[in-house]
């Protein structure tokens, strides 16, 4: 099984990314093979509504940016993670922008995301998880995917860099994420 994170963070190295390995870390630990791919430095326009992407045959979209490589390595995984760090109560916009196109291809590509394993992440300094959350969730389930619970919601506490390691029983609820995401594709694959 091919499992990927998606870092929504603008900032690079950052929280979310710790988060992002270290469920890729629990992932690759149950034998999966992992990819990390981070926003940072990337630019992703938003979805501009043109339908491009819903004519016969297009694949893909139109807008010539890093969307299309990121979605190749979406439509490739089996597993898949989608982090953000909240930002003014809601996820990135630049992770946003990807997701926003991504679904609305994938709906022109007959619903090609379907039947996928996945799971949202939230981090934050102080509040704003549970709408995070609740926004990357529905995304997943629009789009069709498999969405395994946890011990607990899949958000942890960090502000500066490298203080999400501070966060014992957030990192406990990645760990058991990461073991239920693979747990559930395994089952799914059998």
């Amino acid at each position: 099984m091919y499992a990927i994170a998606i870092s929504g963070s603008p900032r690079p190295k950052g929280n979310t990314e710790t988060l992002c390995r270290r469920v890729l870390d629990g992932l690759a630990s149950a034998g999966c093979r992992t990819a990390l791919h981070s926003l940072a430095g990337r630019a992703i326009a938003g979805c501009t509504g043109c339908a491009w992407c819903r004519k016969d045959g297009h694949q893909g979209c139109v807008q010539e940016d890093d969307f299309q490589a990121l979605y190749a390595e979406l439509l490739l995984a089996d597993i898949v993670v989608i982090a953000s760090p909240v930002y003014f109560g809601s996820a990135t916009p630049e992770l946003m922008a990807f997701l926003d196109r991504a679904g609305y291809v994938a709906r022109g590509q007959g619903q090609c995301l379907a039947r996928k394993v996945g799971a949202p992440i939230a981090i934050a300094r102080r509040a704003g998880h549970n709408f995070t959350v609740a926004q990357l969730l529905m995304w997943l389930v629009i789009n069709d995917f498999v969405v395994p619970g946890s011990s607990y919601w899949p958000i942890a506490f960090g502000g500066a860099p490298d203080t999400v390691n501070e966060d014992a029983e957030g990192l406990a609820t990645i760990d058991r994420l990461a073991a239920n995401l693979a747990w559930v594709a395994g089952k799914l694959t059998a």
